[in-house]
């Protein structure tokens, strides 16, 4: 068979069996899609036809390491030889030492890991701790969650209606669990409590959220939960004093704060974890992603000695379980994804690359009208784009911006994604280079300019 009719072969195949993420497969195959992804190295995949494309966006934020790293693949084969699961009520070395670790690089007293083996049950995990820990203690009555509009925190049931996506309504799924409760999101570029500047919008969202708990009574809410930097929105990541006043309010009201550190965490800001970045430790912390580069399922919620303490002595267990928790192989893996992160100083690489990143982007917002905002930090950025700067207006959704900026990037053998209309966010795995950001910072301006031509 040749290579072109096996791609074909495989391609209708999809088309007529396979569901992908967020799309339908007629609209794929008017698309001549899916691509078939056959090899990787770096931040290089090669499809089935042998085209080279660069990930921009590191699979889903989530290829930390970069592609092809056999040293991986070796470590998980290395531990199917030697036991591949693990009997109930029994431990497995890779699991144990993953857990270690995850509490040695851990701020604070962080330090009890439940393992899992994705971010959205780690955020499960995380919310059945919180409702648990409060039970435990006697407080029934605590079963509201305070998540902030434009976050994003999973897609199982239980976190499916935290946060909210404007481009991935969830009237499919309806009615939402009781008790979510939903705070502003500090977006200084477009903070819907009108503050003019980063620290203002900071200050004035995290009291959103002490009002909130005031106006439903402390008594009802167990947690607040926020990632250290939104993806959903686009980057952002509000000023130092949010975090410190979210932790105050907190402290003072008896809320659990979980930090989602599904796609910030292991290196994408440059700090191991973002909220370093804050001066501040949560109660529980969510981890994914990049725990193991995506090279096999792995996620883990981590909670503080204080918070485990109460899931301590005989019928006070944290009733919970997936089958695929703790799984060896897995554990494995992260271990040896984390080792290659600290071994190669990609923490610190990203931390002095993603400045020239951030300037460079920067760079391109001089040139290009379409761009308005440029925010974030290390190799999590982003691109907000504008129909008229002066009111930070975006294009109508006929004009279709990001379908006609999407098929550009392509062209020029990115694969890289702008969505919620007006948003464009770059995560590149954390080993690209200098040389590779001008390659791809050079496709988005050509992609913008020929754009701006389009639309006069």
């Amino acid at each position: 068979m040749s290579v072109a009719s096996e791609t074909e072969s495989l391609r209708q195949a999809a088309l007529d069996h396979l569901w992908q993420h967020n799309r339908d497969w007629e609209t794929a195959a008017r698309e001549n899609e899916p691509l078939i992804i056959v090899g990787g190295e770096g931040i290089h995949v090669t499809d089935s036809d042998g085209r080279t494309w660069i990930d921009v966006s590191g699979g889903y934020s989530s290829v930390n390491i970069g592609y092809g790293r056999t040293e991986i693949a070796d470590a998980a084969y290395e531990q199917l030889k030697q036991i591949h699961y693990f009997p109930q009520t029994t431990a497995n070395p890779p699991t144990i030492r993953l857990a270690a670790k995850l509490a040695e690089l851990a701020p604070g007293s962080l330090s009890r890991v439940f393992p899992v083996s994705g971010g959205s049950l780690a955020n499960e995990t995380a919310l059945k701790i919180a409702r648990a820990y409060h039970r435990r203690r006697g407080d029934h009555g605590r079963f509201r969650i305070i998540s902030r509009r434009g976050s994003y925190h999973g897609a199982t049931g239980g976190v499916l209606f935290l946060g909210s996506i404007p481009n991935a309504p969830r009237t499919d799924y309806e009615p939402s669990p009781p008790g979510m409760v939903y705070a502003p999101q500090p977006n200084a570029y477009r903070c819907e409590l009108g503050s003019q500047s980063a620290s203002d919008c900071a200050v004035a969202c995290a009291r959103a959220i002490e009002d909130l708990i005031r106006f439903h009574g402390a008594e009802t809410v167990a947690a607040v939960i926020a990632e250290p930097v939104a993806s959903g929105p686009g980057a952002v990541m509000p000023s130092p004093e949010y975090w410190q006043l979210l932790r105050e309010i907190c402290d003072r009201h008896g809320v659990i704060l979980i930090a989602d550190e599904v796609i910030t965490g292991f290196g994408r800001t440059g700090k191991m974890f973002a909220v370093e970045h804050m001066g501040v430790v949560p109660d529980i912390m969510t981890l994914a992603k990049g725990i193991s580069s995506s090279y096999l399922p792995l996620g883990a919620t981590i909670a503080t000695e204080e918070i485990a303490a109460a899931f301590a002595g005989e019928g006070n267990h944290l009733k919970h379980v997936f089958t695929y928790s703790g799984h060896p192989v897995s554990a494995a893996a992260g271990l040896k994804n984390i080792e290659l992160i600290q071994e190669e100083g990609l923490v610190a690489h990203v931390a002095k690359t993603g400045v020239y990143l951030r300037e460079s982007l920067q760079q391109l917002q001089d040139r290009h009208p379409l761009i308005g905002d440029v925010r974030g930090i290390g190799f999590m950025q982003s691109i907000d784009l504008v129909a008229d700067r002066q009111t930070r207006a975006v294009h109508p959704a006929e004009v279709k911006l990001t379908d006609r900026l999407n098929t550009k990037f392509k062209d020029r053998g990115l694969l890289l994604k702008a969505h919620g209309g007006h948003i464009l966010n770059l995560s590149p795995p954390l080993c690209t280079t200098r040389e590779n950001l001008d390659e791809i910072l050079s496709g988005i301006s050509e992609s913008l300019s020929e754009l701006e031509t389009e639309l006069g």
